[in-house]
């Protein structure tokens, strides 16, 4: 049976489609090589985007790593790219650096140690890379550059790197500089340096993770070109500069991808896999993010290549691009080498579509990707995609070289609908035959193919998970079953680092505490976000309204914030988060006095008090009760103010934070969701509890 009606049938597409369109290929090893490919990659980080992966049940969260790194599994990554955590709001929340100070050093903050080991435990192969978004304060010599001391910088960044293998046993391959920010050549070369003489010679630099310039710093500065590894790059539209080829560096799309993984996405996923190389001579496509595990109403919500944003069902979902990013990632790797554009890589002129061929560095294995994406269909969130069509056709390839004995190739398809149909992706078919060097393949639109002589592959699948349901309507939280210096579970910093640590007062056990003594270096525009932020972790569901939320707090009597505050209704995170609105019910022990506001920055005034027992170093007790316009205050049991509110925002999350970059501990948290105001029957403040749920 000729091999294009064979795979037609397996399809369910009728082998009555006609096409006017056909082309022929060849593919050619015998003619040379292209470039070394250098593998497919995703980012935790940038930031926060793993957060609620951490406390996922064991079992569960292991089929998610499994889903994203086990190798013939789901997507089996060749990159893992992480933040290097800077205290600092870097999209979706702040990650925590391993120095808050200057005099202090700490290797177990954060998740992105704990899952590289996870990454690494399934794949010893996977290539670890780091990348700063933002720095604590002192690093930039309190200023709003990392460059004002490279050394200070260099030895920051050197610290990080060494103790991942120290601390963790983790080998880091390769380091950017400052994630789209500028660059300084003056660091990047004393970075070399210092990687250089603390044996760390592994470690390759990709600069700049911004766009193509600092290809002409590369060729005019020899010393500068020889400290490059490779070119980084975000979102370039699949295309690079003729500077940038001349440089002979391998050119990376270092951050790419950023969409919402729905089938578009995947579409987005197929065609710049490939095309990056095609068009752009890209050999590392990574993309932006691992895994959606955050809050969905927070930016770029489901943009990972799946999504597990629900530890406390246990519920998660393998979208797509997991299978699209497996057409390449399960049957090449790292190492291996493109052949020639126009023998094995090229595009289908006026059809629509693009192939490349690998091949393994013993030349035994093959393996060619065939994406037939339609412009609609595959439009990533960014740069703007010009127009093109794609048409359906019939191609022939011909295998020349030492590709001309292979009898047989292994075949994956993926058929991405658009029609109300159910996608059908990563099917392994028959083999398809060879036959004197030559096959035929019908291409229908929005396809992609796998052509492979390995025996490798699989459709990973575990049973389905729990399924989803919303943020407990009642929580509690004392903070006392977390090993110190980690995220309380569900908290999502957006800035500052809000960490376990011992309360000072033994009996009280652990407390969770704001660490940040200084406003940290901001990967985050405008100017305004630098003057106006403050710490803050938020909690639960966007569309809760009507809530009880109590928490004990105290201010440290050194280096303690000027004030602190429990809120409802917050309506905004990321790097807009100073934008937010809510309701905020602020406690300045020093003044005596609390505050309501409107507003995060505390400029729109609802209402304003004293609290003469108010005391620094003392805990107490605020307590928020928010039904339809109403919100009451109680401090310390006793009710302080009861306001009528804003029409607006009528919904959001519960958050704790501070007035100012400081010491400030939080403990007892408590909960409890309404969904109604009749909800609300306790006759005294004390009467509020909230059940064991966890």
């Amino acid at each position: 049976m000729h091999s294009a009606i064979f795979l037609l049938m397996f399809l369910s597409f009728s082998p009555e489609i006609k096409t006017e369109s056909s082309s022929n290929h060849v593919i050619d090893d015998s003619v040379g090589l292209g470039r070394t490919f250098d593998g497919i990659g995703a980012i935790s980080g940038g930031g926060a985007t793993s957060k609620l992966l951490v406390n996922y049940p064991e079992k569960l969260r292991s089929q998610i790593l499994d889903y994203l790194f086990k190798p013939n599994f789901g997507a089996s990554l060749h990159i893992l790219k992480c933040e290097i955590g800077g205290d600092a709001q870097s999209t979706d929340g702040s990650e925590s650096s391993h120095m808050h100070s200057p005099w202090e050093e700490n290797y177990h903050r954060g998740y992105e140690w704990w899952l590289m080991k996870e990454a690494k435990k399934r794949n010893p192969n996977i290539k670890l890379y780091g990348l700063p978004w933002g720095f604590p304060s002192w690093v930039g010599q309190y200023s709003r550059s990392p460059y004002n001391s490279v050394m200070t910088t260099a030895s920051y960044v050197l610290k990080w790197v060494i103790n991942a293998q120290k601390v963790h046993n983790l080998t880091i391959d390769y380091l950017g500089v400052w994630n789209e920010k500028p660059y300084n050549v003056t660091y990047i070369k004393t970075l070399r340096k210092l990687l250089d003489d603390n044996s760390q010679k592994q470690v390759k630099l990709v600069v700049a993770d911004s766009d193509w310039s600092v290809s002409e710093d590369v060729m005019k500065d020899k010393e500068f070109g020889d400290v490059v590894d490779f070119i980084g790059v975000h979102y370039p539209g699949m295309t690079s500069t003729t500077d940038a080829k001349k440089t002979g560096k391998q050119l990376w799309s270092s951050e790419d991808y950023s969409t919402f993984n729905d089938d578009v996405g995947a579409g987005c996923m197929a065609r710049i896999t490939n095309r990056n190389y095609v068009v752009g001579m890209m050999t590392s496509t990574i993309v932006w993010n691992l895994i959606a595990s955050y809050y969905q109403s927070l930016p770029f919500p489901r943009n990972g290549l799946m999504t597990a944003d629900q530890p406390w069902s246990g519920y998660y979902r393998v979208d797509n691009p997991v299978w699209i990013t497996a057409h390449t990632t399960q049957f090449t790797q790292i190492g291996w080498t493109y052949l020639k554009h126009g023998s094995g890589v090229g595009s289908f002129e006026g059809t629509g579509g693009s192939y490349v061929t690998l091949q393994s560095p013993d030349k035994k294995n093959v393996t060619i990707v065939i994406e037939k994406l339609s412009h609609d269909h595959s439009i990533c969130v960014r740069p703007p995609l010009e127009p093109y069509k794609t048409e359906a056709e019939n191609v022939t390839f011909t295998l020349k070289g030492s590709l001309a004995n292979i009898k047989q190739l292994n075949v994956w398809v993926t058929k991405l609908n658009f029609g109300g149909q159910p996608s059908k992706v990563f099917m392994k078919m028959a083999p398809l035959q060879i036959v004197n060097g030559e096959f035929t393949l019908y291409l229908d639109v929005d396809t992609v193919f796998t052509l492979t002589t390995l025996s490798v592959g699989q459709k990973g699948q575990y049973a389905a998970p729990p399924p989803p349901q919303g943020f407990p309507q009642q929580y509690k939280d004392n903070f006392d079953t977390y090993p110190l210096d980690v995220e309380a579970f569900n908290f999502a910093q957006q800035t500052g680092a809000f960490e376990i640590t011992k309360a000072e007062n033994v009996s009280r056990g652990n407390v969770l505490t704001q660490v940040v003594l200084d406003m940290p270096l901001n990967w985050c525009g405008p100017t305004l976000f630098d003057l106006l932020q403050k710490p803050v972790t938020m909690i639960g569901n966007v569309s809760w309204s009507d809530v009880i939320v109590s928490v004990d707090v105290q201010i440290s009597k050194v280096n303690g914030s000027k004030g602190v505050f429990v809120a409802a209704r917050m309506d905004k995170g990321g790097c807009s988060v100073w934008e937010a609105y809510g309701l905020y019910f602020w406690m300045y022990p020093e003044l005596k006095e609390y505050r309501l506001t409107h507003d995060l920055v505390g400029t729109k005034l609802l209402g304003a008090g004293k609290l003469p027992t108010a005391a620094v170093g003392q805990w107490h007790n605020l307590m928020l009760i928010v039904k339809g316009t109403q919100a009451t205050g109680v401090f310390d049991g006793t009710q302080v103010f009861s306001v009528t509110i804003p029409a607006t925002p009528k919904n959001g999350f519960i958050a704790l934070g501070t007035d100012n970059f400081g010491l400030a501990n939080f403990d007892n948290f408590r909960l409890e969701v309404a969904h109604s105001v009749e909800d609300f029957s306790f006759v005294n403040y004390q009467d509020f509890h909230v059940h064991d749920v966890l």
